[in-house]
């Protein structure tokens, strides 16, 4: 018989699995963010333990456990900022093309920019970095395309 008749197995057929993506550059996280990642671990950790008999997502729990685990132990919590010039951590109120936007500037896995969280390695972000309010920034190949209004240190929760 030839062996592109041949089956092995239902496993050979599965989507590949393959490790969650690390971001690249430093980890840097807010107080909240650090506190996501460990309430993350903690419960990959009980569910790990709590699963024996699906093999399949038993791997999808550990892989889950493993990139957590990682980005627990390479977070760095930056200092507080002071909140004069836009950096991680601050809340930033500006003109965007003449629309006003508000954004804090957090970590790539607390980012969520339905909820105005936006990574500090985004686009928008970089634009950002250094300014402070009255300054103009480039954004999107546009000159001055960014107006600086307010710049507030985010307390730590």
């Amino acid at each position: 018989m030839s062996v592109a008749f041949r089956r092995e197995g239902d496993d050979e057929h599965l989507e590949p699995k393959f490790e969650h993506p690390i971001p690249v550059g430093p980890n840097l996280v807010t107080a909240r963010g650090l506190q996501l990642i460990k309430d993350r671990v903690a419960e990959l950790q009980s569910k790990v333990a709590g699963l024996t008999d699906d093999e399949v997502a038993l791997k999808i729990a550990k892989r889950d456990l493993r990139y957590w685990n990682t980005r627990q132990s390479t977070a760095e919590q930056p200092p507080v900022p002071s909140g004069t010039t836009v950096e991680f951590g601050t809340r930033v109120t500006f003109l965007l093309n003449g629309k006003e936007k508000t954004l804090s500037l957090v970590g790539d896995d607390e980012a969520d920019p339905a909820s105005a969280l936006v990574s500090f390695s985004a686009p928008i972000s970089r634009a950002l970095m250094g300014l402070e309010p009255g300054d103009y920034g480039d954004f999107s190949g546009k000159e001055d395309a960014i107006e600086i209004l307010s710049v507030e240190a985010v307390p730590p929760t």
